[in-house]
């Protein structure tokens, strides 16, 4: 099954651009996508998967209407991709409703052009012959504004409302409405006439409201709306949505979607259509009984998932992602992937492995091995994190930790020291650079902070100072010395 996926992008959520390679057998549109394309380390974010199917077009005649946006800033490769992918629409549908690209549309379906600038034109009627909706599309050239309305007007008034033919908008654009009243009434009109519109979105030069689109299409938007910053992906959106017009519906759909293991899933929201259940902390599995059987029909669900590793970097967010169903349809969903930002964090030390444990029910106890350890003698120990300012990038940064102990007049005792050398980030600006499980060990037996004597859990009165110096630039360059140097004490009343 192969499935009209679209690449998504909207400014407003900063939704990633996708793209994926596809097994086209018989299909039907499927979409994976997420909505951010950057996550701080321990981030959320939504990701969507939504499907959507209609009857097999050689025994469900449908009446197509391309609406082909032919404005001013199409010019040039926008222009020419899109009537690549026009075409290729043509051809695929063709194939469809007789099985060979015999130059006809068959089996009672049919195919109209309508382009757009300051006006609409209807290029062609519904018609059957290849060759003259080919040379339609190849006749467009780009100028004037973008009027919407007035090219959902005339898709509109190509079809018969006498017809049973199903009936589909393809409205095509890469840019705001700039003339003509506003669409959406029209739209609406065009749906509440019967007609479901799918709308393929380009960002040229004027930008264009996800939003908008959404407004104007079939419910749901994930499975009807499709936008890409990137002309070249056109070919590949009108061949998929081709293929979702054309072919069979599915049923008893089952779909097992396992995260990377650097995300868990954190909640489900009910799909619009079947059941989803999550089954482990990074699985969740989908299920409808079916779909687009007896009519185009779209369905979605979306889930939130939260990044829980310490590493940062580019990373996907599905580990895989399965598709079945009776009819024996394949799907390849795409591969999203999202940029996590755990910003500069350095451990000099290794930090301490937590072990999670838990009390059910009533147990009054819980033996658990805790692995060999020895007791060299009474203390504890001080762990501190500490945030170096500002820290600007191919500068490495020498950073001494001083501890002392305080008595009761003052004076201080010494209790250790750590230096860490800072390793330079190649990020685009200065930023703060976080130096995590600097550890000393306290023993009791040095305590002068007036507790009871042998005691182990006194209050220890402690100071700390820092000191740093950005000692070197790193660069092709030789190497510049740039000495900065800071201080600062804080007691610390309280043992950590």
């Amino acid at each position: 099954m192969s499935l009209f996926h679209p690449p998504a992008y909207d400014k407003k959520e900063e939704r990633l651009s996708l793209k994926n390679k596809e097994e086209r057998k018989n299909g039907h549109y499927k979409l994976k996508q997420i909505n951010t394309n950057q996550i701080d380390c321990d981030g959320t974010l939504k990701v969507t998967l939504a499907l959507s199917a209609a009857p097999d077009i050689s025994s469900n005649p449908t009446d197509i209407v391309l609406v082909l946006d032919r404005s001013g800033s199409m010019a040039g490769s926008p222009l020419a991709n899109m009537k690549i992918g026009a075409k290729t629409f043509i051809d695929i549908i063709d194939e469809a409703t007789d099985s060979s690209q015999d130059g006809n549309i068959g089996s009672g379906s049919r195919i109209g052009i309508v382009s757009f600038s300051d006006t609409a034109v209807a290029d062609t009627q519904l018609i059957t012959s290849v060759a003259t909706l080919k040379n339609a599309v190849d006749a467009l050239s780009a100028g004037g504004s973008t009027n919407h309305a007035d090219a959902f007007a005339k898709a509109t008034q190509l079809f018969d409302p006498l017809s049973a033919n199903a009936k589909v908008i393809v409205m095509f654009t890469d840019g705001k409405t700039t003339a003509g009243p506003p669409p959406a009434p029209v739209a609406a009109a065009a749906r509440a006439s019967g007609a479901i519109i799918y709308c393929i979105g380009l960002i040229g030069a004027d930008g264009i409201d996800v939003n908008v689109l959404n407004d104007w299409a079939t419910d749901p938007d994930a499975s009807h709306v499709a936008v890409t910053p990137d002309d070249a992906d056109l070919e590949e959106l009108f061949k998929d949505l081709a293929a979702n017009i054309s072919k069979p519906g599915a049923t008893n759909i089952v779909i097992d979607e396992v995260v990377n293991s650097d995300f868990v899933i954190t909640g489900v929201t009910p799909p619009t259509k079947g059941t989803a259940a999550v089954v482990g902390t990074n699985t969740l599995q989908w299920k409808i009984q079916e779909l687009g059987v007896s009519a185009n029909e779209g369905a979605s669900l979306e889930f939130y998932i939260r990044h829980v590793s310490q590493s940062a970097g580019e990373k996907l967010v599905n580990q895989s992602i399965t598709y079945s169903d009776s009819e024996g349809n394949a799907v390849t969903f795409p591969a999203p992937t999202v940029t996590v930002d755990c910003g500069v964090v350095v451990n000099p030390e290794p930090c301490p492995i937590p072990v999670n444990l838990s009390v059910e029910g009533c147990q009054d106890s819980v033996v658990i091995d805790a692995g060999n350890t020895y007791l060299e003698s009474l203390g504890r120990i001080l762990q501190l994190d500490v945030t170096v300012k500002n820290v600007c990038p191919g500068k490495r940064v020498a950073l001494a930790v001083i501890l002392t102990e305080v008595d009761s007049n003052g004076n201080e005792y010494p209790r250790g020291m750590k230096t860490i050398t800072v390793p330079a980030h190649n990020y685009s600006g200065c930023r703060d650079v976080l130096v995590k499980c600097i550890k000393f060990v306290l023993p009791e037996d040095l305590d002068v902070s007036g507790g009871t004597p042998n005691a182990i859990c006194n209050t220890r009165n402690l100071r700390r100072a820092l000191s740093r110096t950005i000692s070197t630039r790193i660069s092709n360059a030789a190497i510049q010395p740039s000495p900065f140097a800071a201080g600062r004490n804080k007691r610390i009343v309280s043992a950590l």
